[in-house]
């Protein structure tokens, strides 16, 4: 029987997730994303070029993997095609071997326009690209979904009446320009080559492929900690990052993921508003977002820093029941004198523990054993604290910087 993995991230995305799914699929027959949209950005490295996928699964870089987005997915078309279209000029092959799901939402200019006119006085820090609205959309059954563009009559009548009520919101309540439902319409239509090559039932792939005995990685996009229901609301995206997701977002019952693999840095990140009780203001936190070139591969932002809060990792290990602990960017820490990590709270405070930097590189060590001692003594800390093991550990940005325990 195959064995299918779930990797997904710990804390505020961002943790690395791109990279370990891509070093792990070499192994499987296919790799599913069941949620988000285009506001991931998931950052692979391979002999010094770097690779930044928003929408397409991580194994589209080994040629003999299959690739499938799921219908928890939201979909923008035009990102798509950019994403296609720059990968086939790198030499990527997508014939026979990139499906899309008939049941993902669509993402419209109406929905990108909705959502930044609205982050101006919400302020919630979104990415500005209609992910909130498209979901919005899909939940109150107005959606456009990507399989209603193979039925001309049908599509029509949906676009008229979703632009009707996306120009409600724009018009009356905020005052902004209308969209022509010409303009959308054409902007659908520009992209029905999308759907006349990679348009499938994602049930049918994916029940085959599990009747088949083949393996599937299923990858999250942003981290537990934005999930929808048990992130830090409202801070959240508007889907569920959890495991939970996986099962609704590609269609597939909890009792076929064998294995969830939850990926953490090795100290905190975040992107955009919202709590974050470890976030460091001083030289630290300066060293951190420097060592570890903190930019979102999305928006460009520069995130928040701090260290790792092992009271927020804890939540998120039990909430996705997370059977291995993937660590990464554990060489940032490197040049640190002083390294803390939160164990507890008081009054809404972090309550540290302080560690000796080994003030030396990880970065060329291949096993656990060749790491400094006082970095082993780090991991070992934080596997006694959150009772899981650390299976696998980056220590640098490339594939080949990934030690599998």
């Amino acid at each position: 029987m195959s064995e299918n993995t779930l990797i997904l991230g710990l804390q505020w995305g961002d943790e690395g997730k791109g990279k370990i799914v891509d070093a792990l699929s070499e192994s499987v027959h296919a790799v599913c994303r069941f949620q988000g949209g285009h506001n991931a950005g998931h950052t692979i490295k391979v002999n010094g070029k770097k690779t930044v996928l928003h929408l397409t699964p991580s194994g589209i870089l080994h040629k003999n993997v299959n690739c499938l987005i799921g219908n928890g997915v939201v979909l923008a078309l035009d990102a798509l095609n950019d994403e296609i279209t720059e990968l086939e000029n790198e030499g990527i092959d997508f014939n026979e071997r990139f499906f899309v799901s008939n049941n993902c939402a669509l993402i419209l200019p109406s929905h990108i326009k909705i959502d930044q006119v609205r982050d101006k006085t919400e302020s919630i820090g979104t990415t500005g690209r209609g992910i909130g609205p498209a979901y919005e959309d899909k939940v109150g059954r107005r959606a456009i979904r990507f399989g209603d563009i193979g039925h001309q009559n049908i599509l029509e009548k949906k676009v008229e009446s979703l632009i009707e009520y996306h120009n409600k919101i724009l018009v009356d309540i905020h005052k902004e320009n209308k969209f022509e439902v010409q303009e959308i319409y054409d902007y659908i239509e520009k992209y029905k080559h999308l759907y006349e090559k990679y348009s499938c039932d994602s049930y049918e792939i994916i029940e085959k492929w599990s009747s088949d005995g083949l393996s599937m990685l299923f990858e999250g996009a942003q981290g537990t900690l934005l999930d929808i229901d048990h992130g830090t609301y409202p801070y959240v995206t508007s889907s569920n990052t959890t495991a939970g997701g996986v099962s609704t977002g590609l269609g597939i019952g909890p009792k076929n993921i064998h294995k969830i693999i939850g990926i953490t840095k090795a100290y905190t990140t975040r992107v955009g508003e919202g709590p974050f009780l470890t976030e460091l203001f001083d030289k630290d936190g300066e060293m951190l977002a420097k060592r570890g070139h903190e930019f979102g591969a999305t928006t460009g932002r520069p995130r928040r820093c701090g260290w790792l809060d092992l009271v927020a990792l804890k939540k998120a290990i039990f909430l996705n029941s997370v059977t291995d602990l993937c660590l990464t960017k554990l060489d940032v820490l490197d040049e640190f004198d002083e390294i803390k990590v939160c164990v507890e709270y008081s009054d809404n405070q972090p309550i540290y523990k302080t560690f000796k930097g080994w003030k030396e590189s990880t970065s060329n060590s291949k096993n656990i054993s060749e790491l400094p001692e006082l970095a082993q003594d780090y991991l070992n800390f934080i596997e006694e604290n959150i009772k899981t093991s650390i299976s696998i550990l980056s220590v640098g940005p490339s594939r080949d910087e990934t030690i599998f325990i």
